[in-house]
């Protein structure tokens, strides 16, 4: 791509920053359309004054609309303006779903779910959420691909995301889009955060829920059915299908690949549901690390342990391995290993990195076998 259409591409990603009335404005130019308030029906404390609310650079955009870097008051804020709608069927659905985002995200408070700081309905369907300035978890693995994490961070991020679903089913919620690029890092990289409840739902006994929701390569076999539905036809499913999500998440997690490699979206839903296929697993793989994912992808759903469960094996796994390696100084520092047959192994700073995820599980397969 050529400077010049790098420029053009960043004109079209970026709105200049403004008011939301000016945003409005922008968007009644563009021909779409401006939900009328009288449509929703959201508790007025949740509401947020769009006299404070500034727009600033665009940072994501998914299939509901687009998410905004700005600032409400004094404080910088992710703002998500969601789309409108052209018909008034589409103006219904999407309203609806406005309502039933802002009302989830306004009940349930975590310290690994992105805070909720408010909503505006009126003259744009908005929801202001905290800004983290690290990137997402799906960003960050593209990052530093091929190389792996270190077991121990990959660990604590599956354990953070673990916690925030946890929190979201004790409160009747189901995700139902589980996947990297909703997970977001804090700047120092140290947690990770569960965002975007704009497919989540809530969870009844007799509510049957909308078939193929969610993202195909996360996506529960159970949620893609072997026949047509018709247009509007329910199925069910429960909270588990975000557990199979998760069993994924963490293939990712352990191992820095895209799940289903090699196939389109659909070729790796119809693999998964059809032909009972999952990503392959590290031969290398500790066995117990092995049954946590196995157990949380397999095709019965109610097999599936719930993030309760989920919580306890992962963490009672982190305590079978040794403690992590302290940082130590880059560049040419080197470290003596011992091997096997006496000889001295050294290995430069770089090299220790690359090989850390193997080392620990070798480490950790030794120490239980020793037991």
């Amino acid at each position: 791509m050529s400077c010049s259409e790098k420029s053009r591409e960043r004109e079209e990603e970026e709105t200049p920053v403004g008011s939301v009335q000016k945003y409005v404005e922008g968007v009644s130019r563009n021909g779409s359309s401006v939900v009328p308030s009288n449509q929703l029906s959201i508790d007025e404390r949740v509401l947020v004054d769009p006299k404070q609310l500034f727009i600033g650079t665009k940072i994501g955009e998914g299939a509901h609309g687009k998410v905004y870097e700005g600032r409400y008051g004094d404080q910088i804020v992710a703002i998500k303006v969601l789309n409108g709608g052209k018909t008034s069927e589409e103006r219904a659905s999407l309203g609806s779903r406005f309502v039933r985002e802002v009302v989830m995200m306004s009940r349930v408070k975590h310290e690994n779910l992105v805070k909720f700081i408010g909503a505006c309905k009126d003259p744009l369907m908005v929801i202001v959420t905290e800004l983290l300035p690290g990137m997402s978890l799906r960003k960050y693995l593209v990052s530093i691909r091929p190389e792996v994490l270190d077991l121990h961070v990959a660990l604590s991020y599956a354990l953070d995301i673990a916690r925030a679903m946890e929190c979201l089913h004790a409160n009747g919620i189901i995700h139902r889009d589980l996947k990297p690029d909703n997970l977001l890092l804090t700047a120092n990289q140290k947690s990770v955060k569960l965002a975007d409840f704009g497919l989540a739902r809530e969870e009844t006994l007799t509510e049957m829920m909308t078939a193929e929701t969610g993202t195909y390569r996360w996506m529960a076999p159970e949620l893609y059915s072997t026949v047509t539905l018709r247009q509007g036809e329910k199925k069910h499913y429960n909270n588990k299908v975000d557990v199979y999500s998760f069993g994924i998440v963490l293939w990712e997690l352990l191992t820095n690949r895209m799940p289903f490699e090699g196939m389109s979206n659909l070729q790796a839903a119809y693999a998964a549901a059809f032909k009972q296929e999952r990503p392959g697993l590290p031969e290398d793989i500790s066995a117990d690390m092995a049954f946590i994912i196995q157990s949380c992808w397999v095709e019965d759903p109610n097999m599936r342990p719930s993030f309760s469960q989920i919580i306890r094996m992962l963490t009672a796994y982190l305590f079978t391995l040794p403690p992590p390696t302290p940082s130590v100084p880059p560049t040419d520092s080197v470290e003596q290993t011992v091997a096997s047959n006496g000889t001295i192994v050294e290995f430069s700073a770089r090299a220790r990195g690359k090989f850390a995820f193997l080392r620990q599980l070798f480490a950790a397969k030794k120490a239980k076998n020793s037991q």
